[in-house]
């Protein structure tokens, strides 16, 4: 399908593997003009030549900072503005589902920031620079584990719901400025690096678990939450906002 946006200026955040590389790419695969971020120079230079092996090298831009920070992301924003001139879609995709067994306060404000409020703080920035052209999508990746109890850690668990919620509240503030706001989210993806692959080796056991737990009987892939992702942001995607994609194989069980 032709998503029609070809020429679209895409901010990825946390886009230099896994889930946001291949939202990087499906974007790339559309025609649009990229820009991918992450916090290892190693990572994003390899993605980098990779995505430029394939697709137009001129559609493609970096930025090596932490985009929870609002410096950086101050910084970033400023990078894609002085090439593009515009961000037409923004997909903020920084979080990690890896918590610390001692889970006091300071432990609690880690995870919040990493999986919430450095998308707030990228979204206030962005929604400003969007209001100029009069249009604009936002699209959050989550997680299941912002929905349902799942097992997963209690401030992860917490953050994600928080982001949800946000997104949701945020959409109807914006939709007057003809500004999308959604969230996918995703249910348990694998690929090499990730959180999934490390919990593996330290126990392979769970591999029963995704086999009863998921009714499809397996892991999700990163293009599959790519796929959902980049609908939601173009305009075959039109008339919604506020809504909240699971992709998870049939694991949740609430309607």
């Amino acid at each position: 399908m032709d998503l029609n946006l070809k020429n679209s200026v895409v901010l990825v955040t946390g886009s230099s593997k896994g889930i946001g590389r291949a939202i990087a790419e499906s974007f790339l695969s559309e025609g649009a003009r990229v820009t991918i971020s992450g916090r290892q120079r190693k990572d994003l230079d390899e993605t980098y030549e990779e995505l430029s092996a394939k697709f137009n090298p001129d559609n493609i831009m970096c930025f090596k900072g932490d985009l929870t920070d609002k410096e950086s992301i101050k910084s970033c924003l400023k990078m894609v503005l002085n090439k593009w001139g515009a961000i037409d879609i923004l997909i903020a995709n920084v979080g990690s589902g890896k918590v610390n067994k001692k889970q006091d306060g300071k432990e609690w404000h880690r995870v919040f920031q990493l999986n919430f409020g450095g998308a707030v703080e990228i979204t206030s920035q962005a929604i400003p620079i969007m209001q100029v052209k009069k249009k604009g999508s936002i699209v959050f990746v989550a997680s299941i584990a912002g929905l349902e109890s799942i097992g997963a850690p209690l401030p992860y668990a917490a953050a994600k719901a928080a982001l949800i919620a946000y997104a949701k509240n945020l959409s109807r503030e914006v939709a007057s400025k003809n500004i999308r706001v959604n969230t996918v989210a995703p249910g348990n993806v694998k690929f090499p690096g990730g959180r999934w692959e490390e919990i593996i080796n330290e126990n392979p056991s769970i591999l029963e678990m995704i086999k009863r737990e998921v009714p499809m009987g397996r892991f999700g892939k990163p293009d599959e939450i790519a796929s959902a992702v980049t609908f939601l942001a173009s305009n075959k995607a039109s008339f919604i906002t506020g809504a909240c994609v699971v992709v998870d194989g049939g694991q949740t069980k609430s309607i």
